[in-house]
C-alpha cells in the first residue's frame, strides 16, 4: 500500500499525475485534481526523479539549467541570492535621520521632489520605496536602507525530519 502524496490515504495503485507542475502520487479521488501522467519508461519504477547526468532525462533541463554545483545538499543560486534587501525597519530609519537632520516631512519631499505624502506613508510603514525613491533618501539623509540577502537569515530549514505530514495535510479543499 503506498500513501497518496495529497491526501495521505492508503491506495493499493497511485496515479502518477501532474497538479500546478508537480508529478505526484496519488489515489483515485485526488486524481481528478490534476493531469495523468503516462509513464515512458516501465523498466525502472523504483526511482521518481533521475539522477544521471547522461542527458536523456525528460525534466525538461530545469534541474541543471543554472550551472551550479550539482551536489545533493547545495541550493542552485539565483538572481536574487546576489540582490539587496530593503531592511525591515526602513521606516524608522527614514523618521530618525530626517529628525536628526532637522527636516520636517515636507522639507524633505521638496529636498528629493517627491510629495510629503509619500514620506508620511513611508515613515508610517504603509509603502515600500521604490528604487529611485530609496536612493534618494539613501543620498539625502546618508542612511542606508538595504541589507545584503546572505545577511538576514541564511537558509531556510524545517524544524521537522518527515513527520508524516502530505500536501493533503496543508491544502484545504474547496468543495
Amino acid at each position: 500500500m503506498v500513501q497518496c502524496e495529497m491526501c495521505g490515504a492508503e491506495t493499493p495503485s497511485p496515479k502518477t499525475v501532474k497538479v500546478e507542475g508537480a508529478e505526484l502520487q496519488v489515489c483515485d479521488e485526488c486524481a481528478d485534481f490534476g493531469t495523468e501522467v503516462r509513464d515512458q519508461s516501465t523498466s525502472s519504477s523504483s526511482t521518481k526523479y533521475s539522477t544521471s547526468s547522461s542527458g536523456s532525462s525528460d525534466s525538461g533541463g530545469s534541474s541543471s539549467s543554472s550551472g551550479g554545483s550539482s551536489g545533493g545538499s547545495t541550493r542552485r543560486r539565483d538572481m536574487f541570492d546576489e540582490m539587496d534587501e530593503i531592511v525591515t525597519d526602513y521606516d524608522q530609519r527614514i523618521r530618525e535621520a530626517r529628525e536628526d537632520a532637522g527636516l520636517s516631512q515636507k522639507e524633505l519631499a521638496k529636498a528629493i521632489s517627491e510629495k510629503a505624502s509619500l514620506i508620511r506613508k513611508l515613515e508610517g510603514g504603509n509603502v515600500l520605496p521604490s528604487d529611485t525613491v530609496q536612493k534618494k533618501l539613501e543620498s539625502e539623509l546618508g542612511i542606508s536602507l538595504t541589507q545584503s540577502a546572505d545577511e538576514e537569515d541564511g537558509e531556510w530549514s524545517s524544524d521537522s525530519a518527515g513527520d508524516g505530514l502530505t500536501l493533503g495535510d496543508m491544502v484545504k479543499r474547496k468543495d
